[in-house]
């Protein structure tokens, strides 16, 4: 308590400062600085969201601490799972190994051994050091938990391990900066002197620090030798509540080298992206590391006092970059030296563990090729350039990502000045150029004005405007009326050209609002609908309009009314001819479908516009058609009475039928299945409460048969923000619990029993009570979020068209069976035609093709090891130090008990022991 009065009481001078940081810098938010014992000081000051159960903040465990206070490090951590390491003691350990991994960043590197007559390594294809991300620990952490004690002690076997892990000369990547090794056993009386002799003596470059773990009252002695000592720390886990505080302090022996290396050290660094613990959200922090600077006697004070940080919310970095003048499909990006996005629209975690930084690879925020890997590499380098790709582009369609495209991007990147970000940016070929409004006349401003009153959505359709900030002053509302009820409020107050106002994006506003308005009175008004089978249309510009006629079709308009984010508009824009999209449907999708109801399918078209030679595309229009009346279309279009120049054809060479889909609808199935592979229309009425659903679940066969010939490419891809329903959770090699049973050997040793055991029982207990939600091995949660919901990753399998044009005949042959199909792309659009004989027999025995996600594990764990992503670390290592002051070995926490509540424990577990009514409760022998 005094330690921390005392930080409290120094600490306040760091008000003044944060003040004038604020005075100097009016943007800046949260400033904050965190000690090595705890105290942490936040400025502006705010009310604390404490969390619904107990608050086990710690500042010293935040990615950004972690990563200021000390340089990389490659650490090995042995633990000791020989046959004195049993029940209690064995469980701790584990526990201990997951809070030290969560004390590692994506800058450092670590491999996890087990030893007692030899050693290895609990993941058995991480044969070497590897990155310490979420990824790496995670599979650490699982595999921790399945280690079993068995055989005799060995520590030099454990020593051998870690020493060759940290010395080999291989080109294996690795942080090349502090080498540590973090042991963990019950204690022993082998000091492996010869082992450190060895390796490292007499540079000391390798840090030891050991961590013995044992409920016994007197804890065992350090093993490593001393003196003379390795550089290092010696620390005691006697109990479950010691574990996270004792895990953490060895990074005050790594902070030594940073303090005696001053000024040199003063570099600010910036991390990863991580959830602030105030509100802010997603963050990035500059860091610098604060030193004590004191001299005691004639030697300098080693100790680090802590970190300082500077918060800065992505959301503001994003207000920084332009968005509505790249398009659609045009974007910036940044990096990391570790290949992670801190911008991105792919960047977008719905569940965050509040422990973990947010690490998204530029590769898995796309869809990864050979560019791309190209791309990333020369901005982890620090290079700027410039590079035109054809590259697959995932959908933004619903929760789906159902479709992929090809496209054509050109990336452009730099890097930050600075700092070790680099930024990019991505445009299509038609983003290159982008149109600047300038509507200045003001009567031409009010008359297309006009066409955004309700009073004229009657007559002109409705009209949709896209949620954005057209003005400062503008209150944002999700719904939309309400959004345009308030815009009109405001224009009516100001002028487009107002300082309030962003003047590009009113004046592109106007502009589309007045060419749309000509399209509705010189073209939809003459249509016939009906006639044509549509059941509205519509257009969407880049300036945020998107107009439905007539004013009855917006009652079903369901797509997002930012046209950026729509992906219907996206596709258009990407793919030449017009898009057709159905209503999606999973698999496990019940139909509702009644006799009367209308299914709309969806049609869009990019508008091109060619000025000065440059082909822009400002806007998408398009219909939204009733499958009834275009299945009657297409079943005319689709058959022999539509080409008369020909004689009627066959279904097949032995076939009496012929192939007419509307005739013969009874023996034919004719089907348009989209690029994604989707059924869109079909023949047969049973099919049309599965229009929207992958064709393979409806007729798998064939869409096997279709993939099988070449029509359909699959790319397989990896959703690492997704959230699933939690798995059932088994306690099995979970951290304690309940209360550690004795073995027959413990009952046999009295002087244990009525000891060393009785305050063990005691201290589990009570840390039992006050920490077992940390302790519980569940997935951490974001607060507010649905306890029935968890982040994992998902994996889905995309179809997309291959270059394939020409019409295919084939034979689904099935042995005694088969069927004829015929399959044709059709020109302009993104359909495939399809007429196949009905399945008469039993269908064939071949892959059923799903594009739905599953769960999944994500990439095979050794896979990535064998071939890691380039990276690299920070460009400073402050790590062995001559100077450095080895004598601060170390200390444990545990209680210290009283002799008369030992006492009084013995009396009470003589008196258990004897009675005759809890006999039965004994173990038997």
């Amino acid at each position: 308590a005094t330690v921390i009065l005392n930080e409290l009481n120094w600490t306040q001078a760091l008000e003044k400062v944060f003040i004038e940081n604020r005075n100097e810098d009016p943007s800046l938010l949260w400033q904050v600085f965190g000690s090595a014992t705890g105290v942490t000081r936040y400025y502006p000051a705010t009310p604390w969201r404490a969390p619904n159960k107990i608050d086990l903040y710690d500042v010293r465990r935040r990615p950004w601490y972690i990563q200021g206070a000390s340089s990389p490090k490659d650490m090995v951590i042995i633990v000791d799972v020989s046959g004195s390491v049993s029940g209690l003691t064995l469980k701790l350990m584990k526990t201990s190994v997951t809070e030290m991994l969560d004390t590692l960043s994506d800058d450092d590197y670590v491999n996890v051994a087990s030893f007692s007559e030899k050693a290895k390594g609990v993941v058995p294809c991480f044969g070497h050091l590897v990155q310490a991300n979420v990824r790496n620990k995670k599979v650490f952490k699982e595999y921790v938990q399945n280690m079993t004690a068995k055989g005799t002690t060995d520590y030099k076997s454990g020593f051998h391990f870690a020493f060759d892990q940290l010395l080999n000369n291989t080109n294996i990547p690795r942080a090349n900066c502090n080498k540590m090794i973090m042991m963990f056993t019950d204690g022993g009386e082998d000091r492996a002197q010869d082992i450190f002799e060895k390796y490292n003596w007499p540079n000391k470059t390798v840090s030891l620090c050991e961590g013995p773990v044992s409920s016994r009252q007197h804890p065992p002695l350090p093993t490593h030798p001393k003196p003379p000592s390795s550089p290092g720390y010696y620390f005691e886990i006697p109990s479950i509540g010691a574990i996270r505080i004792n895990t953490q302090e060895y990074l005050d022996v790594l902070g030594r080298p940073m303090v005696l290396a001053g000024n040199k050290a003063k570099q600010v660094q910036w991390t990863n992206v991580y959830q602030d613990a105030l509100g802010l959200g997603l963050v990035v922090t500059g860091t610098m590391p604060v030193f004590n600077l004191t001299v005691e006697g004639k030697s300098q004070n080693q100790l680090i006092l802590g970190v300082m940080g500077v918060d800065i919310p992505l959301n503001d970095i994003k207000k920084l970059t332009p968005r509505y003048n790249l398009g659609a499909n045009g974007y910036i990006f940044a990096i990391d030296p570790n290949g992670y996005v801190l911008l991105h629209p792919n960047l977008q975690p719905k569940i965050i563990n509040f422990r973990e930084p947010v690490t998204l690879d530029f590769l898995d925020a796309e869809l990864e090729d050979k560019n791309k890997e190209e791309i990333r590499r020369k901005m982890i380098d620090g290079h700027s350039g410039q590079k035109r790709i054809t590259t697959l582009i995932k959908s933004v369609d619903e929760a789906s990502r159902r479709y992929i495209d090809e496209a054509v991007r050109t990336y452009t990147w730099t890097p930050v000045n600075g700092t070790d970000y680099s930024l990019g940016l991505v445009l299509p070929p038609y983003s290159e150029y982008y149109i600047r409004a300038n509507v200045s006349d003001q009567i031409l401003q009010v008359q297309y004005f006009e066409s955004l009153q309700p009073d004229s959505f009657e007559s002109e359709g409705h009209v949709f405007i896209a949620p954005r900030e057209y003005c400062k002053d503008l209150q944002i509302s999700d719904d939309n009326t309400e959004f345009l009820e308030n815009f009109i409020a405001l224009i009516e107050k100001v002028t487009p050209d107002s300082k309030q106002c962003d003047n590009f994006l009113l004046h592109n506003l106007i502009l589309d609002t007045g060419i749309i308005r000509q399209l509705v009175n010189k073209v939809w008004k003459n249509w016939d609908l009906n006639t044509y089978g549509f059941l509205a249309l519509f257009a969407a510009t880049d300036g945020g309009i998107t107009r439905v006629f007539p004013n009855r079709a917006a009652e079903t308009w369901d797509e997002d009314l930012e046209p950026f984010n729509a992906s219907y508009y996206r596709r258009s824009l990407d793919n030449k001819g017009y898009i057709f999209k159905a209503p999606y449907r999973d698999a496990g999708y019940k139909s509702m479908f009644a006799e009367n109801d209308t299914i709309e399918i969806l049609v869009s078209t990019a508008v091109e516009v060619n000025i000065g030679g440059k082909v822009l595309k400002p806007a998408v229009v398009g219909g939204k058609l009733d499958l009834e009346a275009w299945v009657d279309k297409f079943k005319i279009l689709a058959s022999n009475q539509s080409d008369g120049r020909q004689s009627a054809r066959k279904c097949g060479l032995s076939s009496s039928c012929e192939m007419d889909c509307e005739v013969n609808s009874d023996d034919l199935l004719c089907v348009l299945i989209d690029d994604g592979g989707f059924l869109v229309m079909s023949n047969q009425r049973e099919h049309w409460s599965k229009i929207g659903m992958f064709f393979s679940e409806v007729d798998y066969a064939l869409m096997h048969a279709l993939y099988n010939n070449s029509f359909y490419n699959r790319k397989e891809s990896f959703d690492y923000q997704s959230v699933c329903a939690p798995t059932p959770n088994s306690n099995t090699g979970a951290a304690p619990r309940g209360v550690f049973v004795p073995t027959v050997a413990d009952f046999l040793s009295l002087a244990w029993w009525t000891t060393a055991a009785a305050w063990s029982l005691l201290q589990q207990l009570l840390y039992g009570l006050a920490y077992n939600s940390w302790l519980n091995t569940d997935d951490v949660m974001a607060e507010g979020m649905d306890s029935r919901e968890t982040s994992c990753i998902t994996k889905q399998t995309q179809f997309y068209f291959t270059n394939t044009t020409s019409i295919y005949n084939g034979f689904l042959d099935c042995g005694n069976c088969s069927r004829l199909f015929h399959a044709k792309r059709i020109n302009s659009t993104n359909l495939l035609f399809v007429v196949a004989e009905k399945m008469v027999c039993s269908p064939c025995v071949v892959e059923k093709l799903s594009q739905a996600e599953t769960r999944s594990k994500g990439p095979e764990e050794c896979e990535l090891v064998t071939t890691p992503r380039y990276r690299k670390g920070p460009s400073t290592c402050f790590d062995y130090n001559t100077l450095e002051n080895t004598s601060d070995c170390g200390r444990g926490h545990s209680f210290r008990p009283s002799i008369g509540v030992l006492l009084a424990l013995q009396l009470l577990l003589f008196h258990l022991a004897a009675s005759p009514r809890l006999l039965p409760l004994a173990p038997a022998l």
